[in-house]
C-alpha cells in the first residue's frame, strides 16, 4: 500500500522538469551585439556622410539615409522627407560646394536589440559649432540615417540678443502654427 500512495512522484517530477526546461528555452535574453564595433561603424558612417557632402558628392551623401529618413535643418521651418530634402539641396551639390562639416565631438547609444541606434555630435561647420543628432538603423546595406537633425548651438550669453534678433520671423512663424493646431 504504501508504495502505491507516492507512485504518482516520477510522474510529477518529471512534469516539473519539462516545464521548468520549456520555460527556460522560452526565456528570450537580449541578443548580444559589440557595441564597440557598432560605435565603429556608425562613426565611420557618419564622417564618410560628412566628406560625401563636403565633395558635393550628391548620390552618395543621400545613399547614406533611409528611403524614410527625415532632416531638419537649422531653421524652424526645414523638416524634410528625403525627396523634398534631395530636391532642396540638389542645387547646392550641382555648384560643386554643398557643406563641410567636421566631427569634434561624438557619442552614439544602442537599443537593446543593437540594430538601432541614437548618436549627438558637436560639429565644426562654417556656421561655426553645431550640433547633429540622429536615430540610425542597422540594414542590409549598413547603418542609415532615419532621422537628423542639425542644429545651431548658442551660448547662453548671447542668447537674450539672438532672441531680440530673430523675434520678428519666428514670432508671425508661431503665430501660424498656434493658429493651425488642432484644439
Amino acid at each position: 500500500m504504501s508504495s502505491r500512495k507516492f507512485s504518482f512522484l516520477p510522474g510529477l517530477v518529471g512534469m516539473v522538469l519539462v516545464a521548468f526546461t520549456m520555460l527556460i528555452i522560452s526565456c528570450k535574453t537580449p541578443p548580444t551585439h559589440n557595441a564597440a564595433a557598432g560605435k565603429q561603424a556608425i562613426s565611420t558612417m557618419l564622417d564618410s556622410f560628412n566628406v560625401a557632402a563636403a565633395q558635393a558628392d550628391f548620390s552618395k551623401y543621400f545613399s547614406y539615409y533611409t528611403e524614410d529618413a527625415i532632416f531638419m535643418g537649422t531653421d524652424a521651418t526645414e523638416r524634410w522627407e528625403k525627396p523634398a530634402f534631395m530636391a532642396w539641396s540638389k542645387p547646392f551639390f550641382d555648384r560643386g560646394k554643398a557643406w563641410n562639416f567636421t566631427a569634434l565631438q561624438r557619442q552614439i547609444y544602442f537599443d537593446q536589440t543593437g540594430n538601432l541606434a541614437w548618436f549627438d555630435e558637436l560639429l565644426k561647420t562654417q556656421m561655426k559649432i553645431c550640433r547633429g543628432s540622429g536615430v540610425v538603423v542597422r540594414t542590409p546595406q549598413g547603418w542609415k540615417l532615419k532621422q537628423y537633425v542639425l542644429s545651431m548651438t548658442l551660448p547662453n550669453s548671447l542668447v537674450d540678443t539672438v532672441v531680440a534678433m530673430k523675434a520678428p520671423v519666428e514670432d508671425s512663424f508661431i503665430s501660424s502654427l498656434s493658429a493651425a493646431k488642432p484644439q
